[in-house]
This record gives C-alpha cells, sequence and structure tokens, in this order.
C-alpha cells in the first residue's frame, strides 16, 4: 500500500482486522482470515479462530493458491474441497491443511482496479461457503476498498499540502519583503556618503529586476524613494519620518511623480512604477 501518513494514517491492518471480528460476529465462519497486498504478493496478518501459527507471516503470490488467484482475477473465487481443487495451485497445502480446512473463500479489496488486501473465510467441512456468509465477507471487502480510497486521498491532499508549504518556504522572500528591503536600501541611500549610496541604489534597483529605470519616466531618486514608502502603505506623513522630509514635501514628490507617470492617484502612480519596474 502507498507510504502511509506517519502522523495521521491509521494502520490498515487495524481495518483488516475489524472487519474479519465483524463477519465473525454476524455470519459464525469459524476461520477467518486477511493480508494486504505489497508489489502484487500478499503479506498474511490478520487471523479469527485458527489453531496453529502455520498462516501467519505466509506469503502468498500472485496466481498461487486460491488467493492468488483471485487476486489476478479481481473477484471472489472459493473451492468446496481445497485438498482436490484442481482449479487452483497447491504450493499452500501445509498451512491450510494444518488447519483442517477444507472449503475457502477469498475476496480481494480492490481499489481503482488494484488488489490491496484480500479476506478469506473458509469452513473445516466440505460444505461450500455460500448465502450470508459469502455476503458478509464481499460486504466486509467493498466497505474496506472505500475506507482505504479515503485514506489515500487524504494522503494524497496532505501530500499536495506539505509540497505546498515546502515550496512556499524555499521560494524566497515574498513581495511585501522585497517592497520594504528596496525602500530601507533607498533611505539609507540618502543618508551615506555618494560611493555607499550609489552601491545602496543599485542594489535597490537590482530588486525590480531592471539595473535602470526605464527611459519612459525619468524619476528623480527623491520621487522613487517616496513611491517606494507610498507601496508600503505610509501614509504621507508616515514616509516624511521615515525620511526626513516634510510632509507637503512628501506631496510636492508624489505630485511630481504622477505628473511624469501620468497618473492621478496615490494608487494609480505605485501601480504604474511596479508595472515598469521602478519599484517592486
Amino acid at each position: 500500500m502507498p507510504a502511509p501518513s506517519a502522523l495521521l494514517r491509521p494502520r490498515d491492518s487495524d481495518a483488516l482486522r475489524a472487519e474479519l471480528r465483524h463477519v465473525a460476529t454476524e455470519g459464525g465462519v469459524p476461520v477467518l482470515f486477511a493480508g494486504e497486498v505489497h508489489g502484487g504478493a500478499l503479506l498474511l496478518s490478520e487471523f479469527v479462530g485458527t489453531r496453529t501459527s502455520l498462516l501467519r507471516g505466509l506469503v502468498v503470490q500472485s496466481r498461487s493458491g486460491l488467493g492468488g488467484a483471485s487476486m489476478v482475477a479481481g473477484r471472489p473465487l472459493s473451492v468446496a474441497d481445497y485438498r482436490n481443487a484442481s482449479s487452483i495451485t497447491h504450493d499452500y497445502d501445509t498451512p491450510v491443511l494444518s488447519e483442517g480446512i477444507r472449503s475457502v473463500l477469498a475476496v480481494p479489496v480492490i481499489v481503482d482496479g488494484i488488489p490491496r488486501a484480500m479476506l478469506y473465510g473458509a469452513y473445516r467441512s466440505s460444505a461450500p461457503i455460500g448465502g450470508r456468509a459469502v455476503d458478509l465477507v464481499v460486504a466486509s471487502s467493498l466497505r474496506l476498498a472505500e475506507e482505504l480510497r479515503i485514506r489515500d486521498e487524504v494522503d494524497r491532499r496532505l501530500r499536495m499540502r506539505e509540497a505546498q508549504l515546502s515550496n512556499a518556504e524555499s521560494a524566497g522572500p515574498g513581495p511585501e519583503v522585497i517592497r520594504e528591503v528596496h525602500a530601507e536600501l533607498r533611505r539609507l541611500a540618502a543618508d551615506v556618503p555618494p560611493g555607499t549610496g550609489a552601491e545602496l541604489l543599485r542594489l535597490a534597483a537590482k530588486l525590480t529586476g531592471e539595473p535602470e529605470a526605464p527611459a519612459e519616466a525619468h524619476l528623480s531618486a527623491r520621487e522613487l524613494d517616496v513611491l517606494a514608502q507610498v507601496a508600503l502603505g505610509c501614509t504621507n506623513a508616515q514616509a516624511a519620518v521615515r525620511l526626513s522630509l516634510r510632509t507637503e514635501t512628501v506631496k510636492s514628490y508624489l505630485r511630481s511623480a504622477a505628473a511624469k507617470l501620468g497618473t492621478s492617484s496615490r494608487y494609480e502612480a505605485v501601480t504604474k512604477a511596479r508595472r515598469l519596474r521602478l519599484i517592486p
């Protein structure tokens, strides 16, 4: 079966065991056993009513024995006289006959066309298994198939969520962080020596993806500084404090930048500046 979620997926073997107990209680079938299919081979692990340990841990290969034939056929199969049945191979006669089993029913648990588990019901008499017993085992196989399908879907969605979170973590800083860094670099550039300031401005421009401002919008350094602060959601007064300017000066730079960009509002100016990659 697919690798289970370490946190949420319960053991599929527990679901198998619960169904065996249900059939034993409701149908009176004296011997029941089941197991999960891994890579085309069945591993028997759950038992009700067995007398020996010979079936425990038995690996049933595809096409071998009654269970292997049922896996390949994808449908229930049964034999009324196991010892003399000519329709199956007898690879597992020793553990089966040691239990005194004579009549056996094998039912596959099919999920999306693939056998994921097998359920067996058996009598120690040659009376064929039929009627209510068959109905109960088949109903259990259908419930298990639906349960496993649901668990698989939960696992799939968890893996998708984990992949999304992993991608988000490895994708680097988000746009808001980039804008903050850009605005801070431009702010710092105004307060340091010219050479260092030029280097800071170069780094800030690198965040926008353009080594230089596009020729179509010749914004001054201070106009870009103000737009960068506004892009972070700063009011005129807040931008003035951060840039060590007067509020009226900030308004003046905004009006000038908007005129050069051909816009009529703060929002439009920031939007167009981003589109031109003047600010991130």
